[in-house]
């Protein structure tokens, strides 16, 4: 349930820490700044804390509250980071932001790579012992390097006129269909993602395969990331938004339920790797075009809070509660294809979001 939890709390957070505001009233890269600085301190805080055994109580306490401030963090990032990356190149906006989406599956493939040198370097005791706070301790290290890089970034310029309400209020009285339709487009990238992300538990729990050839198709599922991102950016910026985002989310939907079934009814290596690609390559095409979407649904004096609110409430309430809600459907329906019902649905609601985005705003 941790990552329910964590998840959960990341959606709250551009509204606790106000990373969003901020950054349209004070400036993208000034908020980026404060949301590296507060993740570093979080994971510094995860690779030092002492033991249970050392300081007692206070140990979990202080773990909570770390994992907390790196929410807080990434909660504010995407907003920011997306909308300084439109803001530099307005007629690129689709190129430019899909290295948000790219940037996500290096952190994927650097977090499993080092889950699988520490497994294979050391013993479980071990592991438990100290060798999980190496991950985090590379972590700090690229601080650093993020801090100077961040430093000496050009600023976006604010806009010229500022309402005298915050962004967040402002959303909250005039913006609030471009707010929902902005969550319905997330919807089902999120959704997929999160079952990728659950994919290993799946398939050792329900298909009965090895853990190495679930982990081999996360492992693939981030490589389409990287690399598949970009370009889906760069064509929606001559071939447009809409039409990209709306063909992947309806391959999604035709094939979500097929592809189910092949991993019933050929639950080994080469099917589940081949449906798990295709999978994470739609979503790849999918996520590399919304955050372009996104901030062109909203105007530049709200765009960071408008990205920031949107995905972080999309993301834990159709991605991270996904991996629970697809659990109780195998279980309730004693079948491994109940996960495509709840991928389905989100498929369909992210169509319909789609639909409207492009009727009522013209965006093609």
């Amino acid at each position: 349930m941790e990552w329910v939890i964590s998840a959960y709390l990341l959606s709250f957070a551009p509204l606790l820490l106000g990373a969003g505001s901020y950054a349209d009233r004070h400036g993208r890269r000034a908020s980026m700044l404060v949301s590296l600085v507060l993740m570093v301190l979080g994971t510094s805080m995860i690779t030092f804390m002492p033991t249970y055994a050392t300081i007692g109580v206070a140990a979990p306490i202080g773990i909570l509250a770390a994992r907390l401030i790196q929410g807080f963090s990434a909660g504010g990032e995407f907003g920011s980071s997306t909308a300084y990356l439109v803001d530099q190149a307005p007629d690129r906006r689709g190129f430019v932001s899909s290295w948000q989406a790219s940037s996500q599956g290096v952190s994927a493939l650097l977090a499993s790579g080092f889950g699988v040198l520490i497994s294979t370097q050391f013993t479980p005791d071990q592991v438990q012992a100290f060798a999980w706070r190496f991950a985090f301790a590379f972590g700090i290290l690229i601080g650093p390097v993020g801090l100077y890089i961040r430093r000496n970034l050009a600023e976006t310029p604010l806009p010229a006129a500022v309402s005298h309400r915050s962004p967040a209020a402002l959303i909250l009285a005039e913006q609030k269909t471009q707010l929902a339709l902005a969550i319905g487009c997330v919807a089902v990238s999120s959704s997929v993602n999160y079952f990728l992300v659950y994919a290993p538990t799946f398939a050792v729990e329900h298909l009965g395969l090895p853990q190495a050839v679930s982990y081999g198709a996360a492992f693939i599922a981030a490589l389409a990331l990287i690399f598949v991102a970009p370009v889906a950016g760069e064509l929606s910026d001559r071939k447009g938004r809409v039409r990209i985002m709306a063909i992947c989310a309806g391959l999604l939907f035709v094939s979500l339920y097929p592809g189910f079934l092949i991993l019933k009814q050929y639950p080994s290596a080469v099917p589940i790797i081949g449906v798990f690609l295709w999978l994470a390559v739609l979503k790849s095409s999918y996520f590399g075009v919304y955050p372009a979407l996104l901030s062109e649904l909203f105007p530049a004096e709200t765009r960071a809070t408008g990205l920031a609110i949107s995905y972080n409430i999309a993301v834990p309430v159709f991605g991270g509660f996904g991996p629970l809600v697809m659990e109780w459907l195998t279980q309730k329906l004693a079948s491994p294809i109940a996960p495509s019902l709840w991928l389905t649905a989100v498929a369909i609601l992210s169509l319909v979001s789609i639909a409207i985005v492009r009727r009522l705003y013209g965006i093609r």
